[in-house]
């Protein structure tokens, strides 16, 4: 039997804030080649992000976000040049997806504490968290910065358990990445995927135990 929840911990970027919406005007600018930069630019954080763990180096998020941009302009053929401080900028703007604040506000209302867990830098995190309205509705701002680790790291999932004062069976994560679902279910939390791009079920050896479409909590 499945311990009570006490807790909800978020991932931010494609969870609780709408990356997309906020780089699409600016690739739009970039011309037809900056289609699939949004893509690429994703797909080479998120290496870098394990890459530098799994060597024992750590780099900030911020720095490998702009390393990755540097990488996806050149594999789309696109020239960024002044434009790429727009972009930085406009993944520190993201806005807020429509239903995190409610889901965020629900839970509370019933008790239950809330956090964002993030690879995120701490102070990209406070600024971009403020300015999307989501901070009145946290309890926690964790970042893995902390850890000098990122995501899958059982170090980083840690974190939440030390900051909440919980055992890890009592939190629930939630994350629309399924890598970040079987980190968080490898290391023991109850899990919820936020399925909204209608991903392909993977890492079937650590299921979520919620999938949803949206956030209703």
């Amino acid at each position: 039997m499945a311990a009570e929840i006490r807790a909800y911990v978020f991932d931010a970027y494609g969870t609780l804030l709408d990356v997309n919406a906020a780089m699409s005007a600016h690739v739009a600018a970039l011309g037809p080649n900056a289609a699939q930069l949004p893509t690429w630019w994703r797909v080479k954080q998120l290496e870098y992000s394990w890459t530098y763990t799994l060597m024992g180096r750590y780099r900030s998020f911020w720095q490998l976000t702009d390393d990755a941009l540097t990488t996806a302009a050149a594999l789309c053929g696109v020239e960024i040049g002044d434009k790429r401080a727009a972009l930085m900028e406009a993944f520190r703007c993201c806005p807020a997806f429509d239903d995190a604040i409610p889901a965020l506000q629900s839970l509370r209302a019933r008790g239950l504490p809330t956090a964002i867990l993030s690879n995120g830098d701490l102070a990209t995190l406070r600024y971009t968290v403020e300015q999307a309205g989501l901070a009145p509705h946290l309890d926690h701002l964790l970042s893995a910065d902390a850890a000098q680790k990122f995501k899958t790291a059982p170090e980083v999932y840690q974190l939440a358990v030390d900051a909440l004062g919980l055992e890890r069976e009592q939190i629930a994560f939630c994350s629309s990445n399924r890598w970040d679902i079987a980190g968080a279910a490898s290391f023991g939390f109850q899990t919820s995927w936020i399925n909204r791009s209608g991903a392909v079920e993977e890492y079937a050896a650590y299921p979520a135990q919620e999938i949803l479409a949206e956030l209703a909590l």
